[in-house]
């Protein structure tokens, strides 16, 4: 686009998706977002399509301006509004029951709309015609011994955990095998809300979204979360709205999540998500149970 430079040149980082690579920007008079492609420069053509194929659907940006192709001048980019509303985290931090009721209850339908979203394999998204490539034959236990050296755990806390994956594959293949939309980054870190109204304005970062289990998002927006107000209004919705995702949901989420626990688990632990991940990790192999002390929602189902 005429100005690319500068506009790059006077971006404000920002944080969240790939680090170093979004910026707050200013392009044609209105608050934008710029993110550059530099680790995975594929994934530029993915996140356009998939934007524009929820918009007016889900709460995601409009896309003003791209170039998802690799050249030589420059990484590829993605140049989107910015959207209204302050992150999510940080306003639960002060937000009162009510509005915590009135949160859950809009993340819950952003959740069903996700699931309504189907696609006929599960995988990765490939360009821009969102072609579906299969992750790969692996199961979780190969998922957990290619990560298990990075853990740190004991030869019991291992043997534990191993006892663990088995259940849970019992009970991933006793769920529903619908493959939809999921957005895999599904938490209150990738949302923005209005403070003035608590209504969700914004679901963004993408760069993980793929097609697979419409328990994956649950179990993620699930993992830390310790406020029952907004975890029953999630549930509450999601198991009002007639998708029939059966009964145990929120074990069948928690075990659709281990695929991306184990992963923040094995990172350096100086990232805070990665530490918070690595102490349930260890909770789960010590209790040798998937909620690994997570109490409160079980008794929901």
């Amino acid at each position: 686009m005429d100005g690319f430079e500068a506009i790059a040149a006077s971006a404000v980082p920002l944080t969240g998706g790939y680090g170093g690579e979004t910026y707050a920007v200013s392009a044609a008079g209105e608050d934008a977002v710029l993110r550059l492609y530099v680790r995975r420069p594929a994934r530029a053509a993915v996140d356009v399509s998939l934007m524009r194929l929820v918009r007016g659907l889900l709460p995601v940006p409009r896309v003003l301006d791209a170039k998802p192709e690799v050249s030589d001048e420059g990484p590829p980019y993605v140049l989107t509004e910015r959207l209204p509303g302050m992150n999510l985290e940080k306003y639960l931090e002060s937000a009162g029951e009510a509005e915590r009721q009135r949160v859950g209850e809009q993340l819950g339908d952003l959740l069903v709309r996700l699931s309504g979203m189907p696609f006929l394999n599960f995988g990765q998204f490939v360009g821009r015609e969102l072609v579906i490539e299969s992750f790969g034959d692996g199961g979780l236990l190969q998922w957990f011994n290619q990560h298990v050296s990075d853990l740190g755990l004991t030869r019991d806390q291992v043997a534990s955990m191993e006892a663990v994956i088995d259940r849970a594959d019992e009970l991933a293949d006793s769920g529903v095998d619908r493959v939809c939309l999921v957005h895999s980054d599904f938490n209150p870190k990738n949302l923005l809300v209005d403070p003035a109204t608590a209504r969700i304005t914004g679901l963004i970062d993408w760069e993980l979204a793929h097609a697979g289990s419409p328990y994956t998002d649950l179990g993620n927006l699930l993992r830390f979360c310790d406020d029952p107000v907004l975890g029953e209004a999630v549930l509450g919705v999601v198991q009002a709205s007639g998708l029939d995702l059966g009964d145990r949901v929120v074990e069948r989420g928690r075990v659709a999540d281990l695929w991306a626990l184990i992963d923040l688990a094995s990172r350096p632990a100086a990232n805070p998500v990665a530490a918070a991940a690595h102490t349930l990790i260890t909770r789960i192999a010590d209790t040798g149970d998937l909620a690994g002390g997570r109490g409160w929602p079980d008794v929901v189902h």
